[in-house]
């Protein structure tokens, strides 16, 4: 009786756990977020269906049952159904990855379809899981279409470029690498990049930047590298190598980016010869320019200085005077011109250099007033000058200040008709500074006035060039004001006249001074002094001898290097006016040996050239020379020079 009972309790335990089995499957059954299909294995047709399938096709478990596969749109037809449901019952199990699907409304679905025949009961069941991957599926063609277009992309850059992998393998590159170093696909993947084109690409500084890049995960750019290819030549390369992300689906790849910038090298040494030589050419054009203007001036000084002797002595000779004056003005805007010309080399390349100090603005504003005063009384303009009561301090290189003013003078007077008004103001607002220099002229056609400040820049050109001009002026205008930290705009409206306004940093005032005793000041005279004068053109020489012998000093000349020293050494002069272009023996040499005479220690040398370039100046002090004057020169600074000099008895 008790076996009885046990057996009894194992069933009913047994049917339980059964029951508990089925009620579980059943609600994983219905729960399930993938469609479930149980299928007879004898006839293939459905026996039971899930939520999720029913829901996904549109039809409902009573239209699923008893139907096969291909019926509810899972194959495109009965022969690709029985065909699969027959290799289901040989094998066990079949897989589809996508398998296309057409809901009851019409809808396209893409399927990922698993069928497995396990037993149930005793007997067998057929169960096929379906997984909707239709938003899978759109989005690996969204990035197939993606990738394709990077590849497409990629192929037609212009950059050559190849990646790496973490033992700088080659795993591909695009067709511009190939394409600028000549190697193919099956040449360049999988290949040690070190081992590219027979180990071409087997270069130090390569090495460098990819072991740099690996040892630091870090990009490096513009890595500049020259190299020679036996194939291809000398080469220089911009390197750009970077490492994918660490989140990215090959964190060990790396990116080599390849720019050959051989011909831009190239074409910037070219530039750079063509700059050379062209500063070259003006320095030669200033020098054969600038040395017959220098007998020209001389000439008018003489003959003002005569005709200044003459109406001493009663005797009026205005067309004389007249005539020299005009020569004189004439042979300043001469040098003017050629003065511009040299700085157009310095306002492209930037070799303005400023001589800086703590400076008063209304010093610059009188000095350039000064040089202007001549154009402004032959237009017959009124110029108004109005200066504050309390001088404006600034840190200015005041010769380079004045260049500003006198350039915005001169365009003033030059673009006012005859009779005109030009008007100066200087006043402080705020920490700066404020230059105004306004006219009543012709103005500026709007389509000019954004590039005025532009190198050679002009107004409407009329066949009479009654202006003149090179139209460098206003460029370096605003390239001065920009390097004093300063700024320079313009307003102007045709026939109406124009404005221009500087404005400059201010510094505080200088601390007072106590007062110095008042000394002579030296004048430009002196005693009698022996002067050499050298040069190669006999006119030079002859005007500046005069000149010289005029100031009451003894006067003997040369006319090459070669003679120079000789000359010298036998006159034993106080002072040397030695030219630099010189025929044979250049005037550097000359002043060199002139050095290496101790009978000539104390003589001075003074440059007269027409080379007028910092180098030029710098070369003049390397070889001795103690002041280096720019042909045409002001005779004047020569007589300041002789003054400053003592006189002492031939040896």
């Amino acid at each position: 009786m008790d076996g009885n009972v046990d057996d009894h309790t194992d069933r009913r335990r047994a049917e339980d756990a059964t029951k508990y089995s089925e009620a579980r499957y059943r609600r994983l059954f219905e729960k399930a977020k993938d469609g479930i299909l149980i299928l007879d294995t004898d006839t293939g047709k459905i026996i039971d269906a899930n939520p999720f399938m029913t829901t996904l096709l549109g039809y409902s478990l009573d239209e699923f049952l008893g139907k096969e596969l291909w019926q509810i749109g899972l194959f495109r037809d009965i022969r690709e159904s029985q065909a699969a449901y027959r290799e289901l019952q040989e094998k066990g199990y079949v897989r589809y990855e996508n398998l296309p699907l057409e809901s009851r409304s019409g809808q396209k679905v893409e399927v990922e379809f698993v069928s497995n025949v396990y037993a149930e009961n005793h007997h067998h069941v057929i169960q096929c899981n379906i997984r909707d991957i239709t938003d899978r599926r759109k989005t690996e063609r969204a990035l197939e279409k993606a990738l394709a277009f990077s590849d497409d992309l990629i192929a037609t850059l212009r950059e050559p470029f190849v990646v790496l992998d973490g033992e700088l393998r080659v795993k591909t590159a695009n067709r511009s690498f190939y394409d600028a170093f000549r190697v193919t696909k099956a040449e360049t993947e999988n290949c040690l990049v070190y081992d590219l084109g027979n180990g071409q690409w087997d270069i130090p500084a390569l090495r460098r930047l990819l072991d740099e890049v690996i040892s630091r995960n870090q990009s490096v750019h513009d890595f500049e590298v020259e190299h020679s290819f036996p194939s291809l030549g000398r080469k220089t390369m911009l390197l750009n190598a970077r490492p994918f992300p660490p989140d990215s689906k090959h964190p060990e790849l790396i990116l080599l980016a390849v720019e050959d910038v051989s011909a831009v090298r190239e074409r910037a040494d070219e530039l750079a010869e063509l700059d050379r030589r062209k500063d070259e050419f003006l320095a030669m054009l200033s020098h054969e320019l600038r040395n017959p203007l220098t007998p020209i001036l001389n000439a008018a000084v003489l003959l003002r200085l005569h005709s200044n002797r003459n109406r001493l002595n009663g005797v009026e000779n205005p067309v004389l005077q007249q005539s020299a004056s005009i020569i004189e003005r004439q042979v300043g805007q001469l040098r003017r011109i050629v003065d511009e010309l040299l700085e157009v080399s310095r306002i492209s390349t930037g070799r303005i250099h400023l001589h800086k100090e703590r400076m008063a603005l209304s010093g610059v504003v009188d000095d350039a007033v000064a040089t202007v005063r001549s154009l402004i009384d032959q237009r017959k303009h009124e110029l108004t000058v109005s200066l504050p009561a309390q001088a404006i301090w600034l840190y200015a290189d005041a010769a380079r200040l004045e260049q500003v003013v006198v350039n915005l003078l001169t365009n003033a007077a030059k673009y006012t008709v005859d009779g005109g008004r030009v008007w100066l103001t200087v006043h402080p607002e705020g920490d700066e500074a404020v230059l105004r220099v306004r006219d009543t002229g012709v103005g500026i056609a709007p389509e000019i006035l954004p590039r005025i400040f532009d190198l050679f820049t002009q107004g409407e050109r009329s066949l009479d060039r009654a202006q003149g001009g090179l139209g460098i002026g206003l460029a370096l205008v605003k390239r001065l004001v920009e390097m004093h930290a300063g700024t320079v705009a313009v307003s102007s409206f045709l026939g109406q006249g124009s404005e221009f306004v500087v404005r400059l940093p201010v510094v505080p005032p200088p601390d007072p001074r106590p007062p110095s005793p008042e000394t002579e000041q030296a004048q430009p005279a002196g005693p009698s002094l022996r002067v050499l004068v050298v040069d190669d053109n006999v006119d030079t020489v002859t005007t500046l001898a005069m000149l010289v012998q005029e100031s009451g000093h003894e006067v003997r000349t040369a006319y090459d290097g070669a003679g120079v020293l000789e000359a010298a050494l036998d006159y034993r002069p106080n002072v040397v006016l030695l030219d630099i272009g010189l025929p044979g023996l250049n005037g550097f040499e000359v002043a060199k040996r002139i050095r290496q005479q101790p009978a000539l220690n104390n003589a001075v040398l003074v440059a007269m050239t027409g080379y007028g370039r910092e180098t030029d100046r710098q070369r003049s002090q390397e070889a001795g020379f103690d002041h280096h004057l720019v042909k045409p020169g002001d005779f004047g600074k020569v007589l300041e020079i002789l003054a400053t000099v003592p006189a002492s008895p031939p040896a």
